[in-house]
């Protein structure tokens, strides 16, 4: 791995980090599948996208695809608590429906953002001789504003709610929490964190595609799931440090295997070199466990 893609990993991980935050609120926080993610992502580009390209400011687009992944969430949760549709099928539903929107969002499968066309990260890269250096502070200084403002979230009356409703919903009804209200809060959230990924991710590459958001919400498992194993804690602050921490290992696990010459590995590989890394990061904590029961069993006797 050369330094360019060394940088460009950190880069990518970034803005897969905005993921990563939204699928450990869903997943892990409300206890949510929300599949929804790979319908939020590229929605999120397509509206980003289409904006700039029209000349409209870029600070402004980039919210507008965040009030759109809200809306895609909302979406999802008002299906599964008004109507009792199964979580995971009523973000299915939502995924699918997501797919034509975006089609009729860029009149087209794809839209691109044009080399003299002004982003969030023009300014910034005009600073740094290297664009790269500049568009990772400004990458950096949004993950920490995101994550230290869900780490604020999460601690007032509404995120207690929140944590108290995906731990328990029953016992939170029972104490006066109006759970459907929040689960509809939090898979809001949860989708415009992931829309804010999408809408960084055309912005730094040039274009949004219908089809960018396929294997979405297994990056964004897997960056949670490394990030549980690298920082194994309950503390919220550093879990969420931990989910933007994975992303980025993640993308330099990616990046080390596909340039393994001996593996032979392609880009087209991508999602199976993602499904081996979740499955490993998985299993290694249960072998961790099994190896320390067996010591313990092995000193009793």
């Amino acid at each position: 791995m050369n330094e360019l893609q060394f940088l460009g990993a950190i880069e990518l991980g970034l803005i897969y980090g905005m993921v990563a935050l939204g699928v450990y609120l869903s997943f892990r926080v409300l206890d949510f599948p929300d599949l929804t993610a790979d319908g939020s992502f590229p929605l999120g580009a397509a509206l980003a996208a289409t904006l700039i390209s029209q000349g409209q400011d870029p600070w402004l687009s980039t919210l507008c695809a965040i009030l759109g992944g809200c809306i895609s969430g909302l979406f999802t949760a008002w299906l599964s608590v008004r109507w009792k549709i199964l979580n995971l099928l009523a973000s299915i539903l939502t995924m699918l429906a997501l797919y034509s929107i975006n089609l009729r969002i860029m009149k087209g499968p794809n839209v691109t953002i044009m080399m003299d066309v002004k982003t969030i990260f023009t300014p910034f890269e005009a600073f740094f001789t290297a664009k790269i250096v500049g568009t990772i502070l400004i990458l950096s200084f949004i993950s920490l504003v995101v994550g230290a403002s869900l780490w604020y979230f999460l601690l007032t009356k509404t995120g207690l709610a929140l944590r108290a409703t995906g731990t328990n919903p029953r016992m939170a009804q029972a104490q006066g929490i109006k759970t459907k209200g929040i689960i509809l809060l939090g898979i809001s959230i949860s989708n415009g964190l992931i829309a804010l990924g999408g809408a960084l991710f055309a912005q730094h590459q040039g274009f949004a595609d219908v089809t960018i958001g396929n294997g979405t919400i297994i990056m964004g498992l897997a960056a949670v799931i490394i990030g549980e194993v690298v920082f194994p804690t309950r503390r919220i602050w550093l879990t969420l440090f931990a989910c933007i921490i994975g992303t980025i290992l993640h993308r330099f696990a990616i990046a080390l295997a596909l340039n393994a010459d001996g593996l032979g590995l392609q880009a087209t590989d991508l999602n199976l070199v993602t499904a081996v890394i979740v499955i490993v990061a998985m299993i290694l904590p249960r072998l961790k466990e099994a190896t320390a029961n067996k010591l313990i069993g092995r000193s009793h006797e």
